[in-house]
């Protein structure tokens, strides 16, 4: 990631400058020794996903780090139109993502404490995604050895303009984009999905703030489990964070 916004760009290193500052830290000192309190103990566990959430935040903190706060990385693992994402390091690294293909919601997993909660798809369009143009192009190039085919997307609203550019293979039997899953996190990238043949392993996003490029890794071949995709009988349902519905 490539932040260019001359103005965020200030306000990111104005943000490092607090979180090192020696009164900060011992503020971050000071809330942690609170969370060893009984009563305020007590209170976490009753909400063990907000626990998580509150350490999580309070280690990146303490690190006095701000890119500690951005994932990685990430994982996705396919299975018969069925996905579940993970992040690698940031505020969501303890969680899981579960689409399953004829389901129209998402479940957010929490691995550390067994419990689960319903993410409904989005199915109002915004104005930027009623506007999205997809070009195919002829260009192509090779990453991990497959071949891919230049893509860009287009959208914007009064306010925001957005370039992406996708390159994406149809050398990869069974990862189709337009066949997994969406949840309410990714509905502005449906709206364009079915126009992309195959699977995209590099998108580079342009904007009014910065630039970020995501691009595969590795890619493995194997047989899943049928388990990794269903919500384990042993978590507890909760409702999504901070009251949204």
């Amino acid at each position: 990631m490539n932040i260019t916004d001359p103005k965020m760009k200030a306000e990111m290193e104005q943000a490092q400058k607090r979180m090192n500052d020696p009164e900060n830290q011992a503020k971050i000192k000071e809330m942690e020794e609170k969370m060893n309190d009984p009563q305020f103990k007590a209170m976490m566990e009753s909400n063990p996903q907000m626990k998580t959430q509150m350490e999580a935040a309070m280690n990146m903190m303490k690190s006095g780090n701000l890119s500690s706060f951005i994932p990685k990385g990430s994982t996705a693992k396919v299975k018969d139109g069925n996905t579940l994402f993970s992040m690698e390091g940031g505020m969501m690294s303890n969680y899981e993502i579960l689409t399953l293909k004829d389901k129209p919601e998402s479940y957010q997993l929490d691995r550390q404490n067994k419990t689960y909660f319903v993410m409904p798809h989005n199915t109002e369009t915004t104005e930027a995604e009623k506007n999205v143009k997809v070009t195919k192009t002829s260009e192509t190039t090779k990453i991990l050895g497959y071949s891919c085919t230049k893509y860009i997307v287009e959208y914007s609203d009064e306010k925001h303009k957005m370039q992406q550019i996708l390159w994406a293979t149809k050398d990869i039997p069974g990862l189709e984009l337009k066949n997994m899953g969406s949840s309410r996190m990714n509905r502005s990238q449906k709206i364009y999905y079915d126009k992309i043949d195959g699977v995209p392993l590099k998108i580079e996003m342009h904007m009014e703030q910065g630039n970020m490029v995501m691009e595969a890794k590795d890619i493995k071949k194997q047989s899943l489990p049928a388990s990794d995709f269903t919500v384990p009988a042993d978590y507890k349902k909760v409702d999504m964070p901070y009251g949204v519905k």
